[in-house]
């Protein structure tokens, strides 16, 4: 029996496959050769005490579109684990929609680089800009 790739479940049943872009309310705008692109609502409940969106939600935003796009390179019986991952914060944002465009640089036999940004979907302002590496794991 053929086993069910995160990448079929997002085919599938979008958001869902994936329990934090439920929780989230991340949205799957596409992705595909080496790419992804995801898209968020800012929250209220997503905001720090100085009143802008939590930087960690940038960082995690960033790495499941730069994994979302690697996921589309891989075999059946692979699977990823973040090893390093590096975030600069260009503006803060607190309202309205922001997307997250992740993208392969290197995919390796064990390892892969990708890129990510965070941007407002409006302007396309640049908020953030992430670099992150992948171990690559056979089953």
């Amino acid at each position: 029996m053929k086993r069910v790739s995160y990448i079929d479940d997002i085919h599938r049943i979008g958001r869902d496959a994936n329990p934090f872009f439920t929780l989230m309310g991340i949205e799957v705008d596409g992705f595909g050769d080496g790419r992804a692109r995801l898209r968020m609502e800012i929250r209220p409940d997503m905001l720090n005490g100085a009143g802008w969106l939590q930087g960690g939600i940038y960082v995690a935003l960033a790495d499941e579109a730069c994994a979302l796009a690697l996921y589309t390179l891989l075999a059946d019986h692979e699977f990823i684990a973040t090893i390093d991952e590096h975030t600069s914060f260009m503006k803060g944002a607190n309202t309205g929609t922001i997307v997250a465009i992740g993208r392969v640089t290197r995919r390796g036999r064990r390892v892969a680089f990708t890129e990510g940004e965070v941007r407002t979907a409006g302007d396309g302002t640049l908020l953030s800009r992430t670099s992150a590496s992948f171990t690559i794991i056979a089953r």
